[in-house]
């Protein structure tokens, strides 16, 4: 019936309006926290996933990272982060959580798991040293690569961080493997014995 199509029609473009309206909305918060100096991060009310899309989209467009966080469909939100302030995997997991972030809580964890990483080093560093080759192979391409450029560019070289060579503070797992077998052992014993 031509009055159902109408209807239809009429609902299409009020549902298309209130899209528009509700991304000029979002463009307009978006700017006014770019434009916010000391507001490194913004968390948006939850909203529905259409809206969740258009806020990633709005964010995308002004150069922002946007995630969503929230277990059910009803208070899920969407959190903005300046790219200088981009969140690191850690801050990410509170959030996952539904923890606060807490950077000095945070640091003083990372602290922790390098020194026990420099320990580590320094018990492996005093184990027997490899054996290695008789002569130096770079001897042999001297006449090519010389013997100082190499060095002062491996001394300047820096890694870029978001690629490649990751440093160890920026990995997720942080345990060694020896760490990592010995939990798994754990847990295969603990296995077993619940299962006796």
């Amino acid at each position: 019936p031509p009055e159902q199509a109408a209807r239809m029609k009429k609902l299409q473009e009020q549902e298309k309006r209130q899209k528009v309206e509700f991304r000029k909305r979002m463009e307009q918060e978006v700017s006014q926290f770019i434009q916010a100096t000391g507001e490194p991060r913004r968390r948006f009310q939850p909203m529905n996933k259409i809206e969740r899309s258009i806020l990633h989209d709005v964010a995308e467009v002004a150069g922002l990272t946007s995630f969503s966080f929230g277990d059910d469909e009803d208070s899920r939100y969407v959190m903005v982060f300046k790219k200088e302030f981009a969140p690191s995997d850690e801050e990410l997991e509170a959030y996952r959580r539904g923890e606060e972030w807490d950077p000095a809580r945070a640091e003083e964890r990372r602290r922790l798991r390098e020194l026990a990483a420099q320990q580590e080093e320094a018990e492996l560093e005093r184990g027997p040293a490899p054996p290695g080759p008789p002569n130096d192979y770079k001897d042999k391409y001297r006449h090519l690569i010389g013997s100082e450029a190499a060095k002062a560019a491996a001394r300047t070289m820096e890694a870029n961080k978001a690629y490649g060579c990751v440093p160890v503070a920026n990995k997720r797992d942080t345990r060694s493997i020896e760490e990592a077998m010995n939990e798994i052992r754990a847990k295969k014993r603990q296995r077993q014995a619940e299962d006796e």
